[in-house]
């Protein structure tokens, strides 16, 4: 079925689930949706991007407006919030159950960690762990609708242009394991004052990423000096000397061992360099030409000036070496300026990424997994409100997909590209639709679908499985002696 086809079926659907709205609404929402939106340029982010999966809307709202009493049938209403209620509770303890085995298994890697280590893991068993942490963690962000960035387009995020003036570079060779993910590509209304409009204030726009998450792991020493050995064609002992070099300027708790995890908001995306641990900050070409020609100007004069009396050098030292240290103190001046301007770099940097980070290591797992549940709450219940009010078939799915679109859009004005492969996909899972064999969609009514949860409750802890840990050998002696 083609999008034009299903967007001029979609009132059927829309009767059932929806208020009605004025035939002008409807006419706006049915020709909004049928317009298509250029996808997001990582090299021109000031460009229009796609629409994301996320919901924007609580999942409070979304209760309140669809358990209204006019959008059931008479004595429903009650049933189907209570229904939404138990479902919201039951989608949360799966992903904390979920979340419990994921926080066993990034316990060895985390740098927060302030527990005794009381079991020894192999490398190859370390691998293993370190791939399913990075695999839940990119499930996990998937269903919280983040959107990843590929590792290899990273290098046309990282470019030169910066929303505070800076100029940044990274050295992304040096991490062994790097992931990004982000929600929430737009702009964000800032003001500036430039030179050439005689500094008065002006609005522009800065495109950001309303959330950003980045997980790093350092490669081990041994592997990215062999690397340097063999791109730089160096000596062991030269190629040793550099990484430790670079590596010395990281924060003393950085070891490559652990595992990185943060999340930031509203970073300017042309500014994503800064929220990486190894982040250089670099004079911009009009630093370089001014204090350029403010150091070559006074050591110049300096230099003039001292000319005549350092010539004095056997009539009058004295004079001679004032004139010396003189020069001596302009160049100093000089090469703190430069110390200074670049410090003042990094405070600016500082400030911005202060105020920009929300959460680190476990508190981005906590966060995560519950903003995971939520999205999936908000598609089940809309998807759900749709499926309980009228028979369905497979078939009928793109219209149901354009209808709830239009809900959202002419109810708060959002648009999102709804996700309802996977909605029903767990609806199915817990029980509450039924697929039959010839493509019919049977949906359990909400207070049939009420009780159906409250029986997976009763039985969730009784069907509970021992925790077993596949890795690791439990260490018996002294805890503080136990290797990793």
């Amino acid at each position: 079925m083609s999008s034009a086809d299903a967007q001029e079926a979609a009132p059927k659907t829309t009767s059932a689930l929806f208020i009605a709205q004025p035939q002008a609404e409807r006419t706006a929402a049915t020709n909004g949706g049928a317009e298509t939106t250029p996808g997001f340029d990582e090299l021109n982010p000031e460009n229009e991007p796609p629409r994301e999966r996320f919901i924007p809307v609580t999942r409070f709202a979304l209760l309140d407006r669809l358990t209204a009493p006019i959008a059931w049938s008479s004595g429903q209403s009650r049933d189907a919030r209570r229904f939404f209620r138990y479902l919201d509770h039951w989608r949360r303890q799966q992903y904390n159950a979920e979340l419990h085995e994921l926080e066993e298994t990034y316990e060895p890697f985390s740098p927060d960690s302030d527990l005794l280590m009381t079991r020894k893991f192999t490398p190859a068993e370390r691998q293993v762990m370190q791939k399913r942490i990075l695999e839940g963690m990119a499930r996990i962000l998937e269903q919280a609708n983040y959107v990843r960035i590929d590792p290899s387009d990273v290098e046309l995020i990282l470019t030169r242009d910066s929303a505070y003036n800076l100029d940044l570079h990274v050295d992304l060779d040096a991490f062994e394991e790097l992931l990004l993910f982000y929600r929430g590509a737009s702009n964000k209304r800032d003001q500036r004052r430039r030179w050439h409009k005689f500094y008065r204030k002006e609005e522009f726009d800065i495109p950001i990423f309303q959330r950003l998450f980045v997980l790093f792991k350092l490669k081990p020493f041994e592997t990215r000096v062999r690397e340097v050995m063999h791109a730089k064609k160096i000596s062991r002992k030269e190629a040793e000397r550099a990484i430790k070099r670079i590596r010395s300027k990281l924060p003393p708790e950085v070891q490559d061992a652990n595992i990185y995890m943060k999340l930031f908001k509203n970073i300017p995306r042309s500014d994503l360099e800064m929220v990486f641990p190894n982040t250089k900050v670099r004079f911009r070409l009009f630093d370089k030409l001014r204090l350029g020609a403010t150091a070559g100007g006074g050591l110049g004069i300096g230099a003039f000036g001292a000319a005549g009396k350092i010539a004095l050098l056997v009539s009058n030292p004295i004079a001679a070496a004032g004139a010396i240290f003189g020069l001596g103190g302009i160049a100093i001046r000089q090469a703190l300026a430069f110390m200074n301007q670049k410090q003042r770099y990094m405070v600016v940097m500082a400030q911005n990424l202060y105020f920009h980070a929300m959460a680190d290591n476990r508190g981005v797992m906590l966060k995560l997994a519950a903003r995971a549940a939520e999205e999936d709450v908000k598609e089940e219940m809309l998807l759900y409100s749709v499926l309980a009010k009228e028979p369905s078939r497979r078939e009928d799915l793109p219209e149901i997909d354009v209808a709830i679109e239009q809900y959202l859009s002419t109810s708060f004005g959002v648009s999102v590209d709804f996700d309802i492969p996977d909605a029903l996909q767990r609806l199915i899972a817990d029980g509450i639709v039924t697929e039959r064999s010839d493509g019919t969609l049977f949906t359990l009514s909400p207070r049939d679908a009420a009780e159906h949860i409250d029986r997976k409750w009763d039985a969730f802890l009784d069907e509970l499985p021992e925790p077993v840990s596949a890795e690791g050998l439990e260490f018996e002696g002294n805890p503080s002696e136990a290797g990793t």
